[in-house]
């Protein structure tokens, strides 16, 4: 709903202390899960009323010269946030993949709320009204208004039906073979297992890029530049990769970027590298 770990923790630590002071009061004409949940989603609403929404870099536009300076990064907070693959179950993984989180942040916020306690949480029309303090009517009527936007603005495909696509020994072996080109500062063969028009965006920077020829041009100026190390992992349910830069000084290989895979069948459709010590410190592990 936040399109934040660290928003969602805020949320979790209000919602729960809020729980608290208010358990004496408890009747128990809902159930303790109806009752929390409502704590917690007005918790969540109240966050999103003190902000705008959560994007990602490239959302429109054809990106950015690769020759050109780097933009200052923005504040962290106007970005959707990877999500940890270690706090979700397999069969929830959709919806924390990246384009379902960034189409869930173009929903009004009653929208965004009745669509996630329906539809993710199983509450029925008439516990989610209760929830949220309003009519059936309304909560039916945002829920369609929801659906529509989510059918304009979602691939085809989810990334999960992609990977299942693919089968599990061949996704592997992609990623494997990308993350190889990787480490080997393989520009070419990075560049032909991208689509024609891939994006590739590092937010909390602004700067972005669209096709495999700007692509390859920054990565051979500015990533390749120095040595660096690459790993497997995933986040946002889907393929991911760590990277760790030597630090001239130190020797050390240390913790620099989490970058997410979006795939179109076998090709790579985007590349989004978060950037940023309060993301990584949640998703990539300890320096070495």
């Amino acid at each position: 709903m936040l399109g934040s770990v660290h928003d969602a923790d805020d949320a979790l630590q209000e919602a729960l202390l809020g729980a608290w002071r208010g358990l004496s009061g408890f009747e128990g004409r809902s159930s303790l899960r109806s009752w929390l949940y409502t704590i917690a989603t007005h918790a969540s609403l109240r966050i999103l009323e003190a902000r705008g929404r959560r994007a990602l870099p490239g959302d429109s536009g054809s990106g950015d010269d690769p020759r050109a300076p780097l933009a200052a990064p923005l504040a962290e907070a106007v970005w959707i946030e990877p999500y940890p693959d270690e706090l979700v179950r397999y069969e929830d993984r959709e919806e924390v993949e990246l384009a379902y989180v960034v189409a869930l942040q173009l929903l009004a916020p009653n929208q965004r709320a009745a669509l996630l306690l329906r539809e993710a949480l199983g509450f029925s029309a008439r516990e989610t009204a209760e929830l949220l303090g309003t009519s059936v009517a309304s909560v039916n009527s945002a829920l369609q208004r929801a659906r529509a936007k989510l059918g304009r603005e979602l691939p085809a495909r989810s990334q999960q039906e992609t990977l299942r696509a693919l089968g599990d020994e061949r996704s592997r072996a992609l990623v494997a073979r990308f993350v190889d080109a990787w480490n080997r500062a393989d520009v070419a063969a990075i560049v032909a297992m991208l689509r024609d028009d891939a994006s590739f965006s590092m937010p909390p920077l602004p700067t972005w890029f669209r096709g495999g020829a700007d692509i390859a041009a920054f990565l051979t100026a500015r990533v390749f530049a120095s040595p660096w190390r690459f790993e497997v992992t995933s986040a946002s349910g889907q393929p991911a990769m760590i990277g760790r830069r030597r630090d001239p000084g130190s020797g050390r290989y240390e913790l620099r970027t989490l970058t997410v895979f979006t795939f179109d069948d076998e090709l790579i459709a985007a590349l989004t590298t978060f950037l940023g010590s309060g993301v990584l410190e949640r998703l990539g592990g300890a320096d070495r």
